[in-house]
């Protein structure tokens, strides 16, 4: 496709920002039993301390997860705090750091995840039934893919 038209694959390659963008506002809600707009938002940092237990003695804080979201700490704060009342964070001190206040997921942040996760691989399943099974693996494996480099970029 890009070698017969230039123009196609520059059209193609400028709709996907758009497409990603439609992802996580459109599909996730569309599927059965689905995770509510406040506890999606509050999976964006969930999950940011779910990928810090894969790195074992780091601790999250308001700043990391500032950081990370790119967003101000002060939206850090009010975003954490929020889930915090939820019952799906812990405050807890840092054992680096006693003066530090750090996060952990509580059981409930853990049940959320999971729940969440399940109901990812549900909206995958659903708007890719009528593809063939090479696809879907194709999909996941470019997607995964894509995140491995863009966190790549990101720890530059």
């Amino acid at each position: 496709m890009t070698k017969r038209d230039p123009r196609a694959a520059e059209e193609l390659l400028n709709a996907v920002g758009p497409a990603f963008g439609k992802l996580r506002r459109s599909s996730l809600l569309e599927v059965e039993n689905p995770i509510s707009q406040k506890d999606l938002s509050r999976t964006l940092v969930l999950n940011i301390l779910l990928e810090a237990e894969q790195d074992e003695g780091r601790e999250v804080t308001v700043g990391a997860v500032a950081a990370h979201l790119r967003v101000y700490p002060s939206v850090a704060g009010r975003m954490m705090s929020d889930c915090i009342s939820a019952g799906y964070l812990i405050r807890a001190a840092s054992r680096q750091d006693g003066r530090r206040t750090v996060l952990h997921l509580s059981s409930g942040g853990r049940e959320l995840m999971a729940r969440f996760r399940r109901h990812q691989r549900a909206a995958v399943e659903a708007l890719t039934a009528d593809w063939s099974a090479e696809e879907q693996l194709e999909l996941a494996r470019l997607i995964l893919k894509y995140v491995a480099d863009q966190d790549a970029l990101r720890n530059r």
